[in-house]
């Protein structure tokens, strides 16, 4: 399938929980509802004419202008050869989304990467905690708004990124 037929797919079986669509680009997308994911997530799976069966990763985005953290799901199918994205959004001031680790496992530490790095919240993760980062860290390092600090534990860091 190629991305307009992707896009009909979902909107046929979803309706209001595709927000929007770019089937255009290098990046053709869906934009999707965080109430809706889930389904859909189950659905791009498992549907004989999807079959994305490989997530190939999980990026998370800061939009502080729009008020808004996004999760960019990159899937592919092993037995189509064909490849999509879904864009979830969530606010900034309280950045929840669904997690889909029994979806696809490889989410797991992807959402647990985004969830350290950008503060996005993934209910019902088996497992989220901080990957990359000590637990105390305050903080999360790739919001464009971040202020690194001075030190961490007497360790300096903020000379590491602004000399």
């Amino acid at each position: 399938m190629n991305a307009p037929e992707i896009i009909a797919a979902l909107t046929e079986q979803f309706g209001a929980g595709v927000v929007s669509s770019e089937a255009g680009g290098t990046h053709p997308h869906a934009v999707i509802a965080p109430e809706a994911w889930p389904p859909v997530a189950v659905y791009l799976r498992d549907e004989p004419g999807l079959k994305f069966d490989f997530l190939r990763a999980v990026s998370g985005v800061d939009y502080p202008a729009e008020n808004k953290l996004v999760s960019v799901y990159d899937l592919i199918s092993t037995v189509h050869r064909h490849t999509f994205a879904v864009k979830v959004a969530a606010p900034r001031e309280n950045p929840h989304t669904p997690s889909v680790s029994a979806v696809w496992p490889t989410a797991d530490w992807h959402e647990r990467e985004a969830f350290d790095l950008l503060g996005i919240v993934y209910d019902g993760h088996p497992e989220l905690r901080r990957i990359l980062l000590p637990e105390d860290w305050q903080g999360h390092p790739l919001r464009k708004d971040y202020a690194w600090p001075k030190d961490y534990n007497g360790i300096p860091c903020a000379s590491l990124v602004n000399p």
